[in-house]
């Protein structure tokens, strides 16, 4: 696809929630680095068209239309990719939901639905890639945490709460599968430009000062964009990150060591 030389080259990917916003940015970028990605979300109309995109861009990419809650459509996704690129050596965990509200404004509907697709989704996926890579003793899982994980954010409880629970995950994972050859890591973005940000901010009563909150409280002076979101990830699925694994990369700019957060808009 580019005349540089690739970070993935050969590597069959797996990708969730890769249809839009962050999951879509590293489908694409995992296949300009040579990886065959299986691009893995709802809707199947959305699956289609980032291959298309990846596709028209002169890269290999298969449509894996399935819910991360659904075991048997997990193990279905997997089962398609492998049969038409090769053995799964990359996972990223990133379907996520993020309902606003803190615990007594959550609904319990809310609640288990962030449960299912967060954590639930990362471990159905997990545990359906983990036997091909334990027999080829090679591969690298990501989950996509977030600082919300790891200091208090306002109004996203149940959200927090499940990006913890993977930090926690990944740590985990890397004690029991490391000397099996199965790298487990996390990364943990600050507030990144993405349809998630866009989506929480038209939901509060003033969305352009909550939008400048962000940017303003982030030491480096800017909310991060998708693309430095990837960099990380492509190196954790890379070969060059083989004595990495229970880590967890805060891509945030500074904000978790500021540890301040915009106040609750409501």
């Amino acid at each position: 696809m580019e005349s540089r030389m690739q970070r993935l080259p050969g590597k069959v990917a797996l990708i969730t929630g890769a249809s839009g916003g962050i999951g879509r940015g590293l489908a694409l970028r995992f296949a300009a680095e040579g990886a065959r990605v299986g691009v893995l979300d709802l809707q199947p109309e959305h699956c289609q068209a980032v291959v298309a995109e990846i596709q028209a861009a002169g890269g290999q990419a298969l449509a894996l239309p399935a819910d991360v809650n659904r075991e048997d459509q997990v193990e279905g996704a997997v089962a398609r990719l492998r049969q038409a690129h090769g053995p799964i050596e990359v996972l990223v965990n990133n379907a996520a939901v993020m309902p606003s509200g803190r615990i007594h404004e959550t609904t319990p509907l809310d609640f288990d639905r962030c449960v299912a697709v967060n954590l639930r989704g990362a471990f159905l996926c997990s545990r359906a890639v983990l036997p091909g890579m334990l027999a080829q003793r090679k591969g690298s899982i990501i989950h996509m945490a977030s600082i919300t994980g790891m200091i208090g954010v306002p109004g996203i409880a149940a959200y927090s709460m499940t990006k913890g629970a993977l930090i926690a995950l990944a740590r985990a994972m890397s004690t029991d599968y490391a000397r099996l050859g199965v790298r487990t890591n996390c990364v943990s973005p600050g507030t990144i430009d993405s349809p998630m940000l866009h989506a929480f901010a038209a939901r509060q009563t003033n969305p352009d000062a909550i939008r400048r909150a962000f940017d303003e409280i982030h030491p480096i002076g800017r909310v991060g964009t998708i693309e430095e979101v990837a960099n990380v990830f492509v190196f954790l699925a890379s070969d060059e990150a083989s004595f990495v694994t229970g880590a967890n990369y805060e891509v945030d700019g500074g904000l978790s060591v500021k540890g301040e957060q915009p106040q609750d808009p409501q």
